[in-house]
């Protein structure tokens, strides 16, 4: 019998998975990020989406996933702790009996064209002419691996007939090897009444045939570097039931499919480069449903060349690179504190590898874009980059993207970073000091060292010119010479910021590792600052590769 713990959010099953991943205990700065209720940014998220990916069991038990669609407006958040969802459900849905009978669900909420997404786990009951989600668990999601696609609704949409079976047909196949999206479903029911307990709906993404079909009846699946919560893995090393389906974009339809699953911890034969472990899936039941959604899906291809023009060292192991494009036409403007999908081709790799990093430089900047990435042991790309990306080189790049950007107000703001987290907030600072705004600014890095210190002269530039801007720096690991002038010795502490006297009003945007960003986040909301102001993004590696 699973022991749950009340001091973590996870079960036995995802703490033995971090374990096996070498993730560490990933409870100490998890209850940052998990929570039982949604921030306003969420709530606004879900109530603008046409459609929600929803994963639960059948009155057999068996775990599937489907999508929901409905018109404008259909779902809504009455309050932080639940979703409603103005819905009909079809009663060829593997899901419909959850919907009638009332169970625990996961859900993923995707915005394809931005790349933002959002997961929550929770109890579904009917309520009214509808049906109401009470949330146990809710937390956002990094936007890797999802390809961009804009939607459109049909009117009048008829679906096919249904078609079950118990193993895949070649079209099913067909449809599974030119997949680049799919969304996994996973469950985990011990725990009466823990916010562990229930369903997990997950999006996984690659180039296409990321997902192999090894015969009609199994299939592999790879697992990429992610945010160490191993939702998907951990339950699946409690109950191996699963459910997946699969979307055809251009048509609205959805092929669904249950079966048990087992995870592959040290694969030899992956066909991703990228993949740190396999799932492999047996194949128990498959339901297709042609035309199933009124929705339908076109890919967005705006990307475009860009060349290295120049290389800058920053500190040590990170570098910067500046990009131009090679067509000569404007860059796409930018919000401080977005960043830049790019696809990589590296020797010997036999998919294109895709990575998002913030964008570090000016906003106003007319002819460039600047990354500043730092060279992990482990990083397939960053450490690319450093090695073998020389000026003159060209990469592809899509459009500016992300929502962890300057608040719209005039309220002070706090810029809060750690080690190279410091870059989406470098280009914030270039922005709110040049926006003609009277609002207090304060910059806020740590690092161990002044070696260590990415972009430390142009933050201290940048503050000089200012009235109202002011520039605090924690070393943890400092000598003598870096103590100079106004650095601090130790680390960034919820309490330090309390003491800048920034004002009740104060939005806080946090940058960082994650233990960071949990420690200052609940602390910050300890000494009384509302969650509502406060912003974060995670940054830096994810685990270890096993």
């Amino acid at each position: 019998m699973d022991q749950i713990k009340a001091d973590t959010p996870f079960h036995d099953g995802e703490r033995a998975a971090q374990a096996r991943a070498g993730a560490g205990d990933v409870s100490k700065w998890a209850s940052g990020f998990i929570r039982d209720f949604m921030p306003e940014q969420h709530r606004e998220f879900y109530a603008s989406l046409p459609f929600l990916v929803l994963a639960g069991q059948d009155a057999s038990g068996s775990t599937w996933v489907t999508l929901l669609d409905g018109p404008d407006g259909f779902i809504q958040s009455p309050n932080p702790c639940s979703l409603t969802l103005d819905a009909t459900v079809d009663a060829q849905d593997p899901l419909f009996s959850a919907f009638t009978e009332g169970t625990d669900v996961g859900l993923v909420g995707i915005e394809l064209s931005t790349r933002r997404r959002n997961r929550l786990s929770g109890h579904l009951r009917q309520s009214g002419t509808g049906y109401e989600i009470k949330i146990r668990q809710t937390f956002g999601n990094c936007p890797q691996y999802i390809h961009e696609r804009v939607w459109r609704r049909i009117n009048g949409n008829v679906p096919g007939p249904t078609r079950h079976g118990k193993a895949l047909n070649p079209d099913q196949i067909a449809l599974i090897s030119n997949s680049e999206t799919m969304f996994i479903g996973s469950g985990h029911q011990n725990g009466t009444n823990h916010p562990s307990r229930g369903y997990d709906a997950s999006h996984r993404g690659g180039a296409p045939g990321f997902v192999q079909v090894r015969n009609p009846h199994h299939l592999r699946i790879p697992d990429y570097a992610g945010n160490n919560f191993f939702n998907t893995i951990g339950n699946l090393v409690a109950d191996p039931r699963v459910g997946l389906v699969f979307v055809d974009f251009e048509t609205g339809s959805l092929l669904h499919i249950t079966g048990r699953a087992s995870i592959d911890w040290d694969p030899t034969d992956a066909n991703d480069d990228d993949a740190w472990r396999m799932i492999d899936v047996t194949v128990e039941a498959v339901i297709e449903r042609p035309n199933a959604l009124a929705l339908r899906w076109s890919k967005r291809d705006q990307s475009r060349r860009f060349r290295v023009t120049r290389r800058v060292p920053e500190a040590h192991g990170v570098t910067s690179f500046y990009l131009s494009p090679t067509d000569g036409r404007p860059l796409w403007p930018f919000a401080a504190g977005q960043h830049l999908p790019v696809a990589i081709s590296i020797p010997g790799q036999t998919d294109v590898a895709r990575r998002s990093y913030s964008l570090s430089g000016d906003p106003g900047a007319a002819n460039s874009y600047r990354l500043t990435i730092k060279r992990e042991p482990n990083g397939l790309v960053s450490r690319f980059l450093h090695d073998d990306l020389s000026v003159g080189a060209e990469i592809t790049a899509s459009p500016p993207s992300g929502d962890f950007t300057l608040p719209d107000q005039e309220e002070p703001v706090v810029l809060v970073s750690a080690g190279v987290g410091v870059t989406p907030m470098i280009a914030m600072l270039h922005s709110a000091l040049s926006d003609r705004r009277d609002r207090p600014l304060w910059f806020v890095h740590g690092a161990r060292s002044r070696a260590e210190h990415v972009l430390r002269e142009e933050a201290a530039q940048l503050i000089e010119k200012h009235p109202i801007a002011w520039l605090r720096t924690f070393y943890s690991n400092p000598n003598m010479k870096d103590l100079a002038g106004d650095e601090v010795m130790g680390r960034i502490s919820p309490q330090a910021l309390i003491e800048l006297n920034a004002g009740e009003d104060a939005q806080y945007l946090l940058c960082g590792p994650e233990q960071f960003l949990s420690d200052i986040r609940n602390g910050l909301e300890a000494l009384g600052v509302p969650a509502g102001n406060i912003s974060i993004e995670v940054f830096g590696p994810v685990g270890q590769k096993k």
